[in-house]
């Protein structure tokens, strides 16, 4: 591809993505599709364009207010500057100049939301969260890609074997530090074509999606729900931890979302998952299962905070005011889930949410308004687990799960539990 053909793309698709009217992956692989003739490598070079823009909007913005030329030129230049070299033919002299003091000025003082690159609503809310030395380690973090993390199957092989598998074929990786599942890679290989990927024994997952999973702790035998299950991921790493027994039903009100979960989970070696789409409000089959679950997870829907690394855009397309009505929403589905409890049984309420409106404000009220259930410290529920180090990856009190992306190298969730004692 040519300097201005490759300009010329991003500037077209950084104006879809900035319309914020779907989320930024869909927007980039839609115009993907329309693309056939972009290589890999160049499709690579467009979507890093459009998440470095993402990431840093704000400074972006910042810098495009000056320099020659139409502005949407002057932000595809900023997006794509890991690229000048490349790109230098196809810029003016100018232009040139522009953008090379553009990173010059990045050792020199800028302002706050220049630096953050954060909506002034979220800073300020995340700002009174954590207070200002947090705050800012917990911006740059955010500013940051995701690293690759795998849950290593253990129903197929150790994380050793899965280890020791992928370093055969050139692809280094490192046991997560919390997960006993978890394999973090060095770069972003395509896993899909290697063995290990096609015969279930390894599945792309978050550190801390797999912690999740962990916490509630499912054993062989017992009946238990992923309420919210979307995709299945957590799903998936519940039934390996119940070593395919027992019964393991996922629940999500989409079942386009469900969809590829039946294979997906064969593919595993799972046999017992039983995937259903439920209606949002009243379901016959909720209410067969009411009181008889040893364990029911509530993955909620929410406004998706915790994983700006990898959805740079939700930060942009993320309202107070949609906030609020996520937390109306979990509120409504934790208490749908709560139903399906037997006593002694164990519920986990989770996000992947920064925000204390849905995450500590929800799980409080739930305890106020059900004395039957008896609030559970996570710590306790992770040391059992055996997970190294649990007491810092909680609430000072222990009472909560509390993952943050500048001090544990996760997405940033938040859990609750609880067990029910009648």
């Amino acid at each position: 591809m040519r300097p201005q053909t490759l300009i010329d793309l991003t500037r077209e698709l950084i104006a879809r993505v900035l319309r914020f009217d779907a989320p930024a992956d869909a927007v980039v692989a839609q115009y993907f599709r329309a693309q056939p003739k972009l290589g890999q490598h160049d499709r690579q070079r467009l979507g890093d364009a459009v998440y470095a823009l993402l990431r840093r909007k704000t400074l972006f913005e910042h810098w495009a207010r000056n320099g020659q030329g139409a502005p949407d030129r002057r932000l595809a230049l900023l997006a794509l500057s890991d690229e000048r070299e490349f790109l230098a033919p196809a810029l003016s002299a100018e232009e040139a100049r522009w953008l090379a003091a553009c990173m010059a000025t990045l050792a020199s003082p800028l302002p706050d939301e220049a630096v953050h690159n954060l909506p002034s609503w979220l800073a300020q809310a995340l700002m009174a969260q954590c207070g200002d030395e947090q705050f800012h380690a917990l911006a740059h973090a955010l500013l940051q890609p995701a690293p690759l993390d795998l849950r290593v199957n253990v129903l197929r092989c150790k994380r050793v074997q899965a280890e020791q598998a992928l370093a055969s074929v050139g692809i280094a990786t490192e046991p997560t530090p919390y997960s006993p599942w978890g394999l973090r890679v060095q770069g972003k290989p395509d896993l899909r074509g290697l063995p290990l990927f096609q015969q279930g024994a390894i599945e792309a997952q978050d550190e801390g999606s797999q912690l999740l999973a962990l916490l509630l702790g499912a054993r062989r035998g017992e009946l238990v729900c992923d309420f919210c299950a979307g995709a299945g991921g957590k799903t998936l790493a519940i039934g390996a931890a119940m070593r395919s027994s027992g019964r393991l039903y996922a629940f999500d009100v989409s079942a386009q979302r469900l969809a590829e979960l039946k294979q997906r989970a064969a593919r595993g070696g799972l046999t017992h998952v039983y995937p259903a789409a439920i209606a949002p409000e009243v379901d016959e089959r909720l209410a067969r299962l009411a009181g008889k679950l040893d364990r029911v997870l509530v993955d909620a829907p929410c406004s998706g905070l915790g994983t700006l690394r990898r959805h740079p855009d939700l930060k942009w397309r993320q309202t107070p005011a949609a906030v609020a009505e996520f937390a109306v929403q979990q509120r409504s589905i934790l208490e749908r889930a709560a139903r399906l409890l037997k006593a002694g049984g164990t519920l986990v309420y989770a996000t992947c949410s920064l925000l204390t409106d849905e995450n500590e404000a929800v799980a409080q009220a739930f305890t106020e308004g059900h004395a039957s259930f008896k609030p559970v410290a996570v710590s306790g529920l992770l040391g059992a687990q055996k997970i190294p180090q649990a007491g810092a990856l909680c609430s000072a009190d222990g009472r909560y799960l509390r993952l943050w992306p500048h001090r544990h190298q996760t997405d940033g969730f938040f859990a609750a539990a609880w067990q029910r004692l009648h």
